[in-house]
């Protein structure tokens, strides 16, 4: 469904059954595991979970730059009906920044710090547009004043050090949209940001997909920005969605067992003290065979340490993975009667 209510044609970006992992002397590390994931033009979809889950490496997973000797090894990342996976380096190169960008997690360690950010925006304006100098530069101006840096033809000749934090993240910003990219990829963008600077970028990235019809994948732990900014949801546990629903349905009724967990973990008006998860994710090479949280779940039966559950769907556009519903059995584990789906205490 996209940011309008009306459901696109074909899926801007989607994913499935995505594996990556990575070979350690303790045997494969599936960092993710049959990921399966779509985002519709014009929408906002927010990616969360535990550090750890596999957030970040979908990002980077999309973009083909998954660090070395991180493998992916089986499924497929269509975008606008193109198989990524099936490009050479040259093709690949021409997707990134120019119709997908990354608005990366620490746009201090993101951005050179020898060259100016008028030069590093106006490198990506002639790779991808084949601007002149002068042309680039006027452009990388325009695209400061977009993100509402102050003084932009002076300090378009600043460095990077000269920013503030905040302000560095609006030159990753302007640097993502230079050319106006379809999908948008921002990962954390208001980390280690006060709540007025947080409040700044969301806003700016709200006129962006309202001005641009861009997509955003937005990678984040915090689910007040979520709730603030995305049309729907999609929680991962231990590099797998456990599950996707539109942002009031997942808030709401949330269905599985660690979404509870995340929910419960959040300050309220009414709530007296926060419910932790108790434990921690598995280690990426002790995977269960089965749910992967059901370690940790008070839910648990012992059809959760069989295989993983189907995605079962529940009501329009929601699905979730867990054996507390009957869509998520497979036909060899299927009962007479199957437990009803305990409501959370949120």
């Amino acid at each position: 469904m996209g940011y309008n209510g009306r459901m696109a044609d074909s899926p801007l970006l989607n994913i499935q059954d995505l594996t990556v992992a990575f070979p350690t002397q303790e045997g494969p590390a599936n960092a993710i595991n049959h990921l399966s994931l779509q985002i519709q033009p014009g929408e906002v979809l927010g990616l969360v979970g535990e550090s750890g889950c596999g957030k970040s490496m979908t990002s980077l997973a999309i973009l083909r730059l998954i660090p070395s000797p991180g493998q992916i090894i089986h499924g497929s990342i269509s975008f606008k009906e193109q198989n990524l996976l099936n490009l050479n380096q040259e093709e690949i190169r021409k997707v990134r920044g120019a119709q997908i960008a990354l608005i990366p997690q620490d746009p201090l360690t993101s951005l050179n710090p020898v060259y100016t950010v008028g030069d590093q925006i106006i490198e990506v304006l002639q790779l991808h547009q084949g601007l002149n100098r002068a042309a680039a530069k006027k452009r990388a101006i325009e695209l400061l004043d977009m993100v509402r840096i102050p003084n932009s033809k002076e300090r378009v000749n600043d460095y990077p050090h000269q920013f503030s934090g905040g302000m560095r993240q609006r030159v990753m910003i302007a640097m993502a949209l230079s050319c106006t990219p379809a999908l948008l990829i921002a990962d954390e963008p208001t980390t280690a940001l006060d709540v007025t600077v947080q409040a700044q970028i969301l806003e700016l990235l709200r006129d962006i997909r309202r001005e641009h019809q861009t997509a955003i994948l937005l990678i984040t732990h915090d689910l007040g920005v979520v709730a603030e900014m995305c049309d729907e949801v999609a929680v991962m546990y231990a590099g797998r969605l456990v599950e996707k629903a539109s942002v009031h349905d997942l808030f709401k009724e949330p269905k599985h067992p660690y979404t509870w967990g995340l929910l419960n973990s959040l300050p309220t008006m009414n709530r007296q003290r926060l419910e932790p998860i108790e434990g921690q994710p598995p280690r990426l090479t002790e995977i269960p065979e089965g749910c992967t949280f059901e370690p940790r779940c008070s839910k648990r039966m012992s059809v959760c340490s069989t295989l993983f559950p189907l995605a079962a769907e529940e009501g329009s556009n929601h699905q979730v993975c867990c054996y507390l519903y009957p869509g998520s059995y497979r036909p060899e584990q299927r009962q007479d009667q199957t437990p009803p789906a305990a409501a959370p205490s949120l």
